[in-house]
């Protein structure tokens, strides 16, 4: 009977430092207030989301009534048919989707490969360079929008995809993830693959890229975010209809519906709708990603 009450009591025992921390928890001294401030900016970020929702289900003539309105007389999809109807954000959608999956591919391979080298593989002027690779950050992409046009001009790439595509690969916020966590691997793994006779090729893309899929996450995601959003290179590098964006077609729609709001906040939700599917599906990767490569400051 001893043994049987033993075994009764040791899960109540095993239970009660759980319950422990859980109460320490919920009595995190600033957790209330941080949970607060979260709300707080969710409705913040919500509120305008909203009300495109809400203007692009009005009646033209009713998204310029006074008293504003939250809601319609009646709700319609008029201005999701009439903007479907025209066909170009067909076009807008495969251009930008086949921009930001090139430009993720390429800066996860590249960011990796290059952290990979100055993380593992010394070579004279190493530091210099990384420190060089570094200070781009502090660079604003809109200072090198003239040489890089006239680049692309040099090399006869104006007004194609490749334009929109090469500048935006280089990243240096991808290099500095990727050494990071490369940074924390044990070296006893890499020596171990040489001793079985692999090559640098070898353990990057076999050893290294497996176990670095918590920083692809993170870098793949906010790189496509970022391209998808993209506005003003595409802008400035494309001139035509067929090769515009989804930033850049939705800058072109006022010429098109003038004052008609409603199919102005249709085509702006159809814009960030792929967008918001994609951290619906993906955000446990965007917040293990950010929590395991140090991105949150």
């Amino acid at each position: 009977m001893t043994v049987h009450a033993d075994r009764l009591t040791a899960p109540a025992a095993q239970d009660a430092p759980a319950v422990v921390t859980r109460r320490r928890r919920r009595l995190r001294p600033g957790g209330g207030l941080a949970l607060a401030l979260l709300v707080v900016a969710a409705i913040v970020w919500l509120v305008p989301f909203a009300w495109a929702i809400a203007t692009s289900l009005k009646p033209d003539a009713e998204t310029t009534a006074t008293p504003v309105s939250w809601t319609a007389s009646k709700l319609t999809f008029d201005a999701y048919g009439s903007v479907l109807d025209r066909g170009d954000i067909f076009r807008w959608y495969f251009n930008s989707a086949l921009v930001s999956i090139v430009v993720t591919a390429l800066t996860v391979l590249l960011g990796s490969m290059a952290a990979f080298a100055f993380s593992r593989i010394p070579f004279r002027g190493r530091r210099p360079l990384y420190f060089l690779i570094a200070a781009g950050l502090i660079v604003p992409f809109q200072a090198l929008i003239v040489p890089l046009f006239e680049e692309m001009d040099t090399l006869g790439l104006v007004d194609t995809y490749w334009a929109m595509i090469l500048p935006q690969i280089a990243s240096p916020i991808a290099v500095l993830v990727f050494k990071r966590f490369f940074d924390g691997i044990p070296s006893e793994l890499e020596e171990s693959a040489l001793v079985d006779g692999a090559g640098p090729w070898r353990i990057y893309w076999q050893i290294w890229m497996p176990l670095a899929r918590p920083a692809t996450a993170a870098v793949a995601i906010f790189t496509f975010v970022v391209t998808w959003n993209n506005f003003i290179w595409p802008f400035v590098v494309t001139t035509a209809r067929s090769l515009q964006t989804i930033p850049v077609g939705l800058s072109t729609v006022n010429s098109f519906y003038g004052a008609q709001y409603a199919q102005v906040m249709a085509l702006a939700i159809l814009g960030a709708l792929p967008l918001l599917i994609a951290f619906l599906l993906f955000q446990r990767q965007i917040v293990q990603g950010i929590s395991n490569t140090g991105l949150k400051g």
